[in-house]
């Protein structure tokens, strides 16, 4: 996360001296995470003006290594991932700026959003804003993540957990199939609920997959080199190669919502099958959309977002063909 953001800095601050210039986009993307860049690179190679808002280091950075990525067969970092996508942005001509817009709304056929105390025009916007992860309240839980012994992904890397003894904390059912989710890899599965008791309904699934319950907070918590050497709850003390948070996210979705935009029924963006929300020419991918969240979901979520909004702008302006 560090390399990301001090590869940033000094680009961050020559977009701003342009930006002050010229506060007229064709696109205006919020947020700067695999979604946001590849549709920055896409709009960039159809010749459009865009302005990326970067509004700070997105969950992507807390990918210590992917292996899930075609093309690195050896795995490649989060940061890495970051910062080979912004190159190829730049590259294509896309305007990075770092800052968060506060607000949007609509002008006619387009879009004026606050950023940095001024106010930027767009012809169209796309929602690349992510989701907030809800980290278990452990010490150390953030360089724990970096190390890769506490973990917010089974889909990404439960592969490396294979044969190896595994908590998952959790506060209702979604710890439950997260925690039958793991028995693909390994039959050393615990679930530490630290919900109420009635939010688990789902407990005949445990015994029958042969996964352990724990059911009180953890009180203290011990973090090796290699693994969480200790989890004390009441009554208990034991050691895990790995720890699955299954806490849940909340969608960053506060300009949608301000918009009016149509939501699911968990604040995630309802979009159609070009990433278009239900407000023309307003545009959604990545984790903020309902679906599975990964790198290569919000990239082609991201390339269907930016082609249509270039062949719909290209009908406004009356470059298409009736055929």
């Amino acid at each position: 996360m560090l390399g990301y953001a001090l590869h940033t800095l000094a680009n961050h601050l020559a977009d701003a001296m342009t930006l002050a210039i010229d506060d007229q986009s064709d696109v205006l993307i919020v947020g700067a995470g695999p979604a946001g860049l590849t549709a920055a690179t896409y709009l960039g190679r159809f010749r459009r003006r865009v302005l990326v808002a970067d509004g700070g280091p997105p969950r992507a950075c807390w990918i210590p290594v992917s292996h899930n990525m075609a093309g690195f067969p050896k795995g490649i970092t989060g940061d890495a991932i970051l910062t080979r996508m912004r190159e190829q942005a730049f590259e294509y001509g896309a305007v990075i700026e770092a800052g968060r817009v506060e607000a949007i709304h609509r002008d006619g056929e387009d879009f004026i959003a606050t950023l940095n105390g001024r106010q930027v025009r767009a012809r169209a916007v796309l929602l690349a804003t992510g989701v907030v992860d809800h980290h278990p309240d452990l010490p150390g839980v953030e360089d724990a993540i970096k190390r890769s012994l506490v973990r917010i992904c089974p889909i990404c890397d439960a592969y490396e957990a294979i044969d190896k003894c595994v908590a998952i904390i959790g506060h209702d059912n979604l710890g439950v199939r997260e925690a039958a989710f793991m028995r693909t890899y390994t039959d050393r599965v615990t679930l530490i609920h630290v919900g109420a008791p009635e939010a688990l309904t789902e407990r005949n699934a445990l015994e029958r997959l042969g996964i352990r319950l724990v059911e009180c907070a953890i009180e203290a918590v011990e973090i090796g080199e290699e693994r969480i050497t200790a989890l004390n709850w009441s009554g208990g003390r034991h050691a895990f190669d790995l720890l699955y948070s299954a806490l849940g996210t909340t969608p960053n979705a506060g300009l949608a919502r301000d918009l009016s935009v149509a939501l699911t029924h968990d604040d995630l963006l309802k979009v159609d099958a070009h990433s278009a929300t239900s407000i023309p020419g307003l545009y959604a991918a990545g984790d903020v959309v309902k679906g599975l969240n990964q790198i290569a979901v919000a990239t082609s979520e991201a390339a269907l977002a930016a082609t249509d909004i270039h062949n719909r702008l290209r009908k406004a302006d009356g470059q298409t063909v009736q055929v």
